[in-house]
C-alpha cells in the first residue's frame, strides 16, 4: 500500500486542514532532506500524528477504530506477544471465524502484518488506530502481571504471631523470621544479600514498582516493620508491609546493586543501578539514596527511563505563546534559558527535552550535573563530586574551557555557580539550568539575591520557565459546568479573558463558547484507576524577557510586579495554564489548584 503525493495533496487542501503553501514549502524539504511528506507536517506542527494516520487511513481504505471503552479479552489480545506489539504498535483485538482484526498506528507497516499472519494462519484485517488508544490497549498486557505481582505478595503472607503487624507480608518463601535473625548474627552483609529469598523480594518489589508506574520507592524502617511505599503520580501510596527483621536484608541487596559499602551504616550514601523492564525490553535506572535514621537506614530509590529521546514539548504540555517562546529561546546562539519550580516538578525532564533538541552534529552539548539522570548519546555529561572539592563552580569553570556551544547547569544553588553561568551565557554559550523558585518571574530576585547585577540579567536570561506537575485525568470522567458562583471564584484567581481568547484561537472550543457552556471535568472511579487519575503532565508559565520586564528588573522590581508586566504582554499563568488543560479534560481543576498552590 503505498501514497502517491498528488493523492495526498489533493486530500489535504480538500479538506483544509494544511493550505497550499504550507504543503509546498513543506514537499520542498521533504525533497531535500529525504523524508517522508507527513513526518515533515507533523514535526512542524501542521498536523498532529493521529490526524494524518487518519488522513492515511482514508486514502488507503482502511477503518478507523477507537479502542479507548474497548474490553479485550485476554485470548485475542495475547494473539500478538506483547514485544511484537510494543515494537510495532499493532495489537489484536477482535477475532471471528478465520479473520483477526488488528489496530495499528502505521496501517503501511507491512512487515508487522505478514509477521502476525505467519505466526497465528489467519487472514489479518488492519484497522488504524490513535495514540491514545493504543496506549490504552497496551496497557492491557500489564494488567495480568499486575495481579500476578498482588498474587505473589498475598500468597506469601506469613503468620508472625498475635503481635504481628497488620498486613505484615514476607515473602522469603520456607524461610522464618528466626532464621532471618540467625542468618544476620552468623552471615555478613554480602552473603545476606545474595540469599536468594532477599532477592525475590527485591526483584519483586522492583518489577511491581515499575509496573504500577512508580516514580519512587520509599523503604522505611521502623522499630517492628518494615513500610514500602510507592509515589504514584506524585501521590504516595502504601504498597506493603513487611516484617523488620528482613530490613538488613533488603538494604544489603540494594547497596550491593548499587555498589555501595555494605559497612557504612553511619553516613548517607548515593548510588545508582538498572535492571531491564522484561515487559518493555527497555532498561529502567534507579537513583539510591540510602540516610541512617533512628531504626536503621531509610532508603529511597527514583524511577528513571534510561533515556529521554522521544520527548517532545508538545507531549510535555507545553503550547500557544508559551511554546512560540521557547523555540525562540532554543534558537539563540547565547543567553540563558531557566526553568523553576519545587522538588520533583519535572525541571530535569524539560531541559533534557531541550537539549534533545538541540543535539544535532554540528552542536557540542557538555552539561554539569548532580546527579544525571538520564543518559543522552553526544552529550559529554559530568557529575559534581562535592565531596573532593568538584562542584558546579569549579566543573562549570572547566567545562567553558572545553569550547561547548551549549552548556546545562543542573542547579544554580550559590553567587558563584550564578556570576560563573551569567559570564558563559555573555561569552557566546547557550546556557539551560535549575532554580528553585515558585514562579519565573522568581528567578530574577533569586538572582539577584545571590549577588547577580540586574544589567547582566537583563543580557542574558531570554526565558524562565516555571512548571508543576498535575495527575491526568483518566478516559472515564465526570463533565459538568461551573456555577456562578464557581465562575466567580474562578475568575478571582485566573484572567479568564485570556483562557478563553486562547482556547479558540488552539480551536479547542468554538468562537460561540463561553464560561456559562464551557464544561469541565472530575475524576471518576474505574476499574483501572481508584482515583480517577493516570499519569502526570505539566502546567507552566513561560516569562519572556520584554522591554517592559527588562526595565523592571534595572529597577530591582519584586517577582510580583515583574509577573504583571508579564500578564500585560499575554503570559499565561500556571494556574491559567492548569484552566486551559482542564478544559480539554486533561486534568482537573481541583488537581490544578491543589498542585499550584504548593
Amino acid at each position: 500500500m503505498h501514497i502517491e503525493y498528488e493523492q495526498l495533496r489533493d486530500f489535504l487542501l480538500d479538506s483544509g486542514l494544511v493550505t497550499a503553501t504550507e504543503l509546498d514549502a513543506a514537499q520542498s524539504k521533504a525533497t531535500e532532506s529525504g523524508q517522508k511528506l507527513g513526518d515533515i507536517l507533523v514535526s512542524e506542527g501542521k498536523l498532529s500524528e493521529d490526524e494524518y494516520r487518519r488522513v492515511e487511513a482514508h486514502i488507503l481504505g482502511i477503518p478507523f477504530v477507537d479502542l479507548t471503552k474497548l474490553r479485550i479479552e485476554n485470548t485475542v489480545l495475547s494473539r500478538i506477544p506483547e514485544p511484537i506489539a510494543r515494537k510495532h504498535n499493532i495489537v489484536a483485538y477482535r477475532e471471528s471465524e478465520g479473520e483477526l482484526e488488528v489496530a495499528m498506528l502505521d496501517p503501511q507497516d507491512l512487515e508487522a502484518v505478514e509477521f502476525v499472519r505467519r505466526k497465528i494462519k489467519l487472514r489479518i484485517l488492519p484497522r488504524l488506530t490513535d495514540t491514545t488508544s493504543m496506549r490504552q490497549a497496551l496497557v492491557q498486557y500489564q494488567k495480568s502481571l499486575k495481579q500476578e505481582f498482588g498474587d505473589i505478595i498475598k500468597k506469601e503472607v506469613q503468620a508472625t504471631g498475635d503481635n504481628a503487624p497488620l498486613g505484615a507480608m514476607s515473602i522469603l518463601s520456607g524461610l522464618s523470621n528466626e532464621a532471618i535473625r540467625s542468618s544476620e548474627r552468623t552471615l555478613d552483609l554480602k552473603k545476606l544479600a545474595e540469599d536468594l529469598p532477599i532477592v525475590r523480594i527485591v526483584d519483586t518489589l522492583l518489577n511491581h514498582a515499575i509496573l504500577q508506574h512508580a516514580s519512587d520507592i520509599h523503604i522505611e524502617q521502623y522499630e517492628k516493620e518494615l513500610i514500602i511505599r510507592y509515589r504514584i503520580d506524585g501521590i504516595l501510596h502504601d504498597a506493603m508491609v513487611l516484617p523488620g527483621a528482613v530490613a538488613s536484608g533488603i538494604v544489603a541487596r540494594i547497596k550491593v546493586l548499587s555498589s555501595l559499602r555494605l559497612d557504612e551504616k553511619r553516613l548517607p550514601q548515593d548510588g545508582r543501578f538498572k535492571i531491564a523492564d522484561k515487559h518493555t525490553n527497555q532498561e529502567v535506572a534507579f537513583r539510591v539514596s540510602i540516610l541512617p535514621t533512628y531504626y536503621g537506614e531509610k532508603v529511597v530509590m527514583r524511577l528513571l527511563p534510561d533515556t529521554v529521546r522521544g520527548f517532545t514539548l508538545e507531549g510535555l504540555g507545553f503550547h500557544g505563546s508559551a511554546l512560540e517562546h521557547i523555540h525562540d529561546a532554543i534558537r539563540q546562539t547565547t543567553g540563558m534559558i531557566l526553568v523553576t519550580g519545587p522538588t520533583g516538578s519535572g525541571k530535569s525532564t524539560t531541559l533534557y527535552t531541550i537539549l534533545d533538541i538541540l543535539n544535532t552534529p554540528e552542536v557540542n552539548i557538555s552539561t554539569i550535573e548532580d546527579p544525571i539522570e538520564y543518559q543522552m548519546p553526544r552529550i559529554n555529561q559530568t557529575q559534581v563530586k562535592p565531596d573532593i572539592g568538584f562542584t558546579f563552580a569549579s566543573g562549570l569553570r572547566t567545562l567553558v574551557r572545553q569550547d561547548p556551544d551549549v552548556v546545562m547547569v543542573g542547579e544554580i544553588r550559590d553567587r558563584e555557580t550564578a556570576m560563573l553561568s551569567i559570564n558563559a551565557a555573555l561569552t557566546g554559550h547557550l546556557v539551560l539550568s535549575t532554580l528553585h523558585t515558585n514562579s519565573a518571574a522568581g528567578a530574577v530576585p533569586r538572582l539577584l539575591d545571590m549577588g547577580a547585577e540586574a544589567f547582566l540579567l537583563v543580557s542574558t536570561i531570554n526565558i524562565a520557565i516555571a512548571q508543576r506537575l498535575v495527575r491526568r485525568l483518566c478516559t472515564e470522567k465526570d463533565r459538568y459546568t461551573l456555577t456562578p458562583i464557581e465562575r466567580e471564584k474562578l475568575a478571582e484567581k485566573a484572567n479568564l479573558d485570556l483562557v478563553l481568547a486562547t482556547l479558540r484561537e488552539e480551536k479547542v472550543i468554538d468562537g460561540k463558547a463561553t464560561w456559562e457552556t464551557i464544561p469541565f471535568y472530575r475524576p471518576k472511579e474505574s476499574e483501572d484507576s481508584k482515583d480517577g487519575y493516570s499519569g502526570r503532565l505539566g502546567i507552566y508559565e513561560a516569562l519572556k524577557t520584554t522591554s517592559d520586564v527588562k526595565e523592571l528588573v534595572m529597577k530591582s522590581a519584586t517577582a510580583g510586579d515583574i509577573q504583571e508586566a508579564a500578564r500585560r504582554t499575554g503570559m499565561m499563568t500556571m494556574v491559567e495554564d492548569g484552566i486551559f488543560k482542564a478544559v480539554q479534560g486533561l486534568t482537573s481543576l481541583e488537581e490544578v489548584f491543589r498542585v499550584a498552590n504548593e
